[in-house]
């Protein structure tokens, strides 16, 4: 099971990463993460969207209001370039971490 440091160093990541795809609600998202890791993680309402709000004072999301008949309206996020440069750099960084787990405990990929 991961820890809670672990899981909360990777949020900002994750989310970046799923919205370079395209955009996504909140809701989606958290979902995605879920499936997409088998269940390891799960970002609950009460973290995820502090979490989304952060990302988008720091300019690297943008939010807005979509309504369509017979649902309720949802915010749309997507990635905005200081998000893609940001997500450039994490992306390195996590390799570089990982790699060096690796060097240092003895993992081997088949």
């Amino acid at each position: 099971m991961l820890t809670d440091e672990l899981k909360k160093g990777s949020a900002e990541f994750l989310i970046l990463a799923l919205l370079a795809a395209e955009p996504r609600h909140g809701y989606e998202l958290q979902k995605l993460i879920e499936s997409r890791s088998k269940g390891v993680l799960v970002f609950h309402v009460a973290s995820l969207y502090p979490l989304l709000y952060r990302l988008e004072e720091r300019g690297w999301i943008t939010g807005r209001w979509v309504e369509k008949a017979g649902e309720r309206r949802r915010r749309f996020y997507r990635l905005t370039s200081g998000g893609r440069t940001a997500l450039e750099a994490q992306r390195r960084s996590w390799q570089d971490f990982v790699t060096a787990i690796n060097r240092v405990a003895g993992v081997r990929y088949a």
